[in-house]
């Protein structure tokens, strides 16, 4: 039984509130339900915090697509507005780790031509030849009707957190009738 676009749609939302600041964002002509950005630092210190030895940072812009039936000329502008919108958030400094810039899309259908543009987009950035750290595009595509995930070659944890969404869908309990959420465990 496939999922509703519009219920999945709010479970991702709901998963990427948990860690990421999800905005509603707008991008004319385009099927954009949402940004979610997250942002991470670690640092170490000797004794006391004025004697820092490292720090980390790490960073992730999140655009959510949707659309019934995205074809390859729509999947391709969706990335490069992703892409093009993310890199000037990126602050590379001497402590910037990664900046990711993760694209996913839901989809009642997806068609092969659209699926091969998804999975063959490939985009990183060096910054100062990687000592001050780089960015990747994250790529994926949830086709709720056969229930199936896309990634490009970044993005393969992708295909296995929307895998675990459907298996919990599938999964889903009812205790005295009432219907209890999708991340219910056992």
């Amino acid at each position: 039984m496939p999922i509703e676009r519009s219920v999945f749609l709010e479970v991702l939302k709901d998963s990427y509130s948990a860690y990421y600041n999800v905005s509603e964002a707008e991008a004319p002509s385009l099927p954009l339900s949402f940004r979610a950005d997250y942002h991470n630092r670690d640092e170490r210190y000797l004794l006391t915090k004025s004697i820092k030895y490292w720090g980390n940072e790490k960073n992730e812009f999140a655009y959510v697509f949707s659309a019934s039936a995205p074809d390859a000329d729509l999947i391709a502008r969706c990335i490069d507005y992703a892409w093009n919108d993310a890199m000037p958030r990126v602050k590379p400094h001497k402590e910037h780790q990664c900046t990711n810039v993760k694209v996913v899309f839901v989809a009642d259908t997806l068609d092969e031509a659209a699926v091969k543009v998804l999975q063959k987009d490939n985009r990183t950035k060096n910054y100062k030849f990687g000592l001050h750290g780089y960015s990747n595009l994250l790529a994926g595509a949830v086709d709720l009707q056969q229930q199936k995930t896309y990634t490009n070659k970044a993005g393969y944890e992708l295909a296995s957190y929307f895998r675990k969404l459907f298996a919990a869908r599938e999964k889903k309990p009812e205790a005295n009738g009432h219907k209890l959420s999708i991340f219910h465990k056992e």
